[in-house]
């Protein structure tokens, strides 16, 4: 039973995390076949291209990789061994190595930055061999996870990223996957790491997104950390976040032209990254302190009822946006007196069609009569009731004299 909740929560939380898209249509120049990209802060779709295609995803693979070794190991600092066979099929596969030696005694720690900064393929398998025992059994439990996080289109064949037809995800759902794991934050600190020092000194590690940047010229500091991949099957794979005046975005980006010419794959996430950047920033459409709305008074006063949003509402608009494309929809009484309700109606706020807030409008303050104002506006009937009052009182004291003269008269 406990199982089936977690699973069903897991579902719900990456459902949430991407729900209410709003995607814009965009012909960007990139290389990048699939790709999806977020503003983390709303959890809103701002670009996607063949984002549900069927796609081999290289050494993105070691984010789930990752995971399952966080599920499973309690103390990072505990130690492990290099043996030779975490270096098995590595050169004739022509894999990446983090540079750890046979007969090295690290921590689990030491192996998950080897695994993620550098990409070693031998920390892959050294976390396999001492977390599983036996690939097979590792593969298993990454597609176990893919089953509770709700991946359907994900399936994992190996535990590195190798070129598989077996071995494949889509963007949108490594977009899941990479926002599920930054959710763990080791697994974040580990991705936004420029350089880490393994715990016996010997190794080093950089961050291969930086260095592939700086090899090839691409200025791109705004990028927080993230996961690269590449084979000749998948080409060119990224996974990373990003922030800028204060957003946080993140982005995947699968596919890209392997051409050992470029680093493409980071060369579109700088296209991407800066076009939003550069033409979107979060605005505040509606401000707390601005009335929306002006109430009649009767007799009141106070000359007028001026109606406030209890919010302020900030969204990610492009620069060019229509501040006449948010309006508000009040509903509820036109005018207020002494007698009115404290709940004055409904108020609808919206952005172009989008509703971005419904609340119930409330009467705050206490309201005062004005025995000025309803004198000023209604005298003349106040002075005929006034003189008819007086009028009742005179003939009922002239009664009275009658009736006292003529008892004394009949004594």
């Amino acid at each position: 039973m406990g199982g089936s909740v977690k699973k069903l929560l897991n579902i719900l939380l990456l459902f949430i995390c991407f729900s209410s898209i709003n995607v814009k249509a965009l012909d960007l120049d990139v290389k990048s076949n699939n790709i999806i990209m977020y503003n983390l802060d709303n959890n809103e779709v701002l670009f996607e291209k063949n984002d549900n295609d069927k796609v081999q995803i290289a050494s993105l693979t070691k984010i789930m990789t990752a995971l399952i070794v966080l599920d499973k190991i309690d103390d990072l600092e505990e130690q492990v061994t290099i043996t030779y066979e975490d270096f098995n099929n590595l050169a004739k596969n022509n894999l990446a190595t983090a540079g750890f030696k046979v007969g090295e005694t690290v921590t689990y720690k030491d192996l998950l930055y080897g695994l993620l900064l550098p990409s070693g393929a031998e920390a892959a398998q050294a976390l396999v061999r001492n977390v599983s025992g036996n690939t097979n059994d590792f593969v298993k439990l990454m597609n176990e996870k893919t089953e509770k996080l709700n991946l359907s289109n994900t399936h994992f064949s190996n535990p590195i990223g190798l070129d598989d037809e077996n071995n494949y995800s889509t963007a949108f759902e490594v977009s899941k996957l990479f926002n599920y794991a930054l959710k763990n934050n080791t697994f974040k600190d580990i991705i936004t790491t420029l350089k880490y020092t393994t715990s016996d000194g010997k190794l080093s590690f950089k961050s291969t997104i930086q260095s592939n940047a700086k090899k090839y010229g691409i200025e791109v500091p705004y990028i927080l950390g993230g996961k690269t991949g590449t084979t000749d099957g998948a080409g060119l794979c990224f996974a990373s976040i990003a922030k800028e005046k204060n957003i946080h975005y993140m982005l995947v980006t699968l596919g890209a032209v392997y051409d050992k010419k470029g680093a493409h794959h980071i060369e579109d996430a700088k296209t991407i990254y800066e076009y939003f950047m550069n033409n979107y920033d979060n605005y505040k459409i509606v401000d707390k302190k601005k009335s929306y709305k002006s109430l009649k008074t009767v007799y009141l006063k106070e000359n007028e009822i001026k109606l406030y949003p209890k919010s302020d509402i900030i969204k990610y608009l492009p620069n060019n946006y229509d501040i006449n494309d948010v309006r508000f929809e009040y509903d509820g009484v036109d005018e207020v007196s002494i007698f009115t309700n404290k709940n004055l109606g409904t108020l609808k706020i919206f952005y172009k069609d989008e509703l971005l807030k419904e609340e119930k409008v409330v009467l705050k303050n206490k309201v005062n009569f004005s025995f000025h104002k309803f004198f000023k506006h209604n005298a003349i009937y106040v002075i005929l009731i006034f003189l008819l009052i007086m009028g009742t009182l005179f003939v009922k004291r002239k009664k009275h004299k009658k009736r006292r003269k003529r008892l004394k008269t009949n004594r």
